[in-house]
Formats: structure tokens, sequence, C-alpha cells
């Protein structure tokens, strides 16, 4: 039986729960994508503290044997467990509620003031639509517009 995309995700993350917790981290995000003729399956897990290589060990080598166990996924793919990053993609309102007042890019599918992508502070989030200063004035984006946002980082 073939899981659909949305189970699949919600099964690793349940999977992982245990591993990620005994980490002393905090699932961030999971996903199962196709690249370059390749399929992986991604487990972001954060922590306030940042991540270290032995906490996404761990979860790796505890997650790599529950799904062998569980065997969901059909097809060959590489697993692949991580930090969240310092620049990553704010997709849950949970997310943006967390940094609200934090640098975002804003990417949109087309361009809106000459622009696709808008740096600036993220002022608001509401049911996938966001404000954000840029250049200090405040900028609405609609959710059928915005390919991503995220956290942006300037060093």
């Amino acid at each position: 039986m073939r899981l659909s995309n949305a189970a699949l995700l919600e099964l690793v993350a349940k999977l992982a729960a245990p591993s990620i917790e005994e980490a002393g981290c905090v699932l961030w995000d999971v996903e199962f994508v196709k690249e370059g003729g390749e399929r992986y399956l991604r487990v972001y897990i954060d922590n306030d503290e940042g991540v270290s290589i032995d906490q996404c060990e761990l979860v790796s080598r505890a997650l790599d044997k529950a799904l062998d166990e569980a065997d969901p996924i059909d097809e060959s793919y590489i697993l692949e467990v991580s930090s969240a990053g310092a620049e990553r993609q704010l997709r849950r309102p949970s997310d943006f509620e967390k940094f609200i007042g934090s640098q975002v890019a804003v990417k949109l599918y087309s361009a809106k003031n000459g622009r696709k992508e808008h740096v600036g502070t993220l002022e608001s989030y509401n049911e996938g639509d966001v404000v954000v200063a840029v250049g200090g004035k405040p900028v609405e984006f609609k959710k059928s517009e915005i390919a991503s946002v995220r956290l942006r980082i300037d060093f």
C-alpha cells in the first residue's frame, strides 16, 4: 500500500519523534522530494542553542532503523537529517508567529514593484498573507503571490 505524501510525512514525523526528543531537539520540517533523479527524505531538526552533527547522527541512525522496520516507502531514497538552518523556510503559521520582527526574504511567483524577491522585517502574518517592512514601508504579500518566505541573515 502506497501512502499519500502527506501521510508519509506524518508517519516519518511520528517515527522520528522519540529520537528527536532524545537528542534535545524539536522537529522543524519533513520533506520527501525528487531532485536530479534521486528521491530525498529530509528531516529538519531545531534547537535554540543550535544543532550539532552528533544530534543529527543520533536522529538519523534511530530513524533509519525505524523506517527499515515500518518500510513505508516502496522506492529507493536518501535519508538526510540536518539542522533547519539559519535561513530556514517559514511554512506553518507558528513559524511566522515565532519570527515576527525578524528579517525575511519573500520570493514571489511574479514581480511586484519590479522585483520577484523582497527583503525586510516580517511585521505580520494572517492566513498565509504577510506584511513585510521593506525599506521602512509596509508591503503586503498575498498567499497566492508567495513562492517562499525564508529567514534572512545579513553578515
